[in-house]
């Protein structure tokens, strides 16, 4: 097959055939060359924290959330994990019939240290199938509360790195929704949500300041920047955390202090740990 400049070396065109970034007789079209620049934009963000952490563990875990098809898994392992003496990838994902489908996958492309389990992330959190300790998680467009699940799967398994791109945030605009009439009489500042498609987006964004305040008051700098290249998509927010166990002074009180003022205090549990 005629080589592809876009497609990197060492790069299974198997994989990408699987995952249908490369049409049957191995080409690109335009769709799939736009996946293809935004699967490698992704990947430009993830390579040098697993540089990083394998200068310090030869044998790191990733752990995948709300893996769905796994298509960033097998990216990572492709790129990076099997060019490598040891290091393991895993996919955590609700739905049976997708792990059992990458499972295939992964013995059909001879991925041998990639592992997909059938768990939520809560789940994952206490699963013997998972090492104590964890080097990197990441969670792309994990649903609503599973990226917060996928933080608090982190936290407990002391991962070096976080990488998130939340999605469909509706717990705290659902909040905001029914305490609306009391935020009225107790804050201005609910003018910002009063109407509906307000509500929404603000409780979208209010979502992943909260996470960013939760992260730095367990001890992790954060970083959040934009996809670049995922315009069709809303939400293309990405979160990156790196543990330093300094926590930032203030956080954990502006973080409390947030939820009081917006009326959220009924979410405290899962912000604060």
């Amino acid at each position: 097959m005629t080589s592809i400049p876009e497609i990197r070396p060492n790069q299974s065109i198997e994989l990408l055939k699987a995952l249908h970034i490369l049409t049957r007789d191995g080409k690109l079209n335009q769709d799939s060359r736009r996946k293809l620049k935004q699967v490698y934009h992704l990947y430009q963000f993830i390579e040098p924290l697993l540089n990083d952490v394998m200068q310090q563990n030869p044998d790191p875990t990733l752990v995948d959330h709300g893996a769905g098809k796994s298509y960033l898994g097998f990216i990572l392992y492709d790129l990076f994990t099997k060019q490598q003496a040891a290091g393991r990838v895993v996919g955590i994902e609700t739905r049976a019939e997708l792990v059992e489908k990458s499972r295939l996958l992964a013995a059909d492309l001879n991925f041998s240290r990639m592992d997909f389990q059938h768990l939520s992330v809560e789940e994952s959190i206490t699963s013997t199938a998972l090492p104590n300790k964890v080097d990197i998680v990441t969670a792309l467009h994990a649903c609503n509360t599973a990226t917060d699940d996928a933080i608090q799967f982190g936290l407990k398994k002391q991962a070096k790195y976080m990488v998130l791109v939340p999605c469909c945030q509706a717990e705290v605009a659902e909040v905001l929704r029914q305490h609306k009439n009391e935020s009225f009489a107790k804050t201005p500042l609910s003018e910002i949500w009063r109407h509906p498609i307000h509500t929404r987006e603000f409780g979208s964004q209010i979502t992943n300041v909260l996470r960013c305040l939760q992260l730095e008051a367990a001890g992790y700098q954060v970083t959040v920047t934009e996809l670049v290249g995922w315009e069709h998509s809303m939400k293309n927010e990405l979160i990156i955390a790196k543990y330093t166990g300094q926590a930032r002074k203030n956080a954990q009180k502006r973080l409390e202090s947030i939820l009081q003022e917006l009326n959220l205090e009924v979410l405290h549990s899962r912000f604060v740990s």
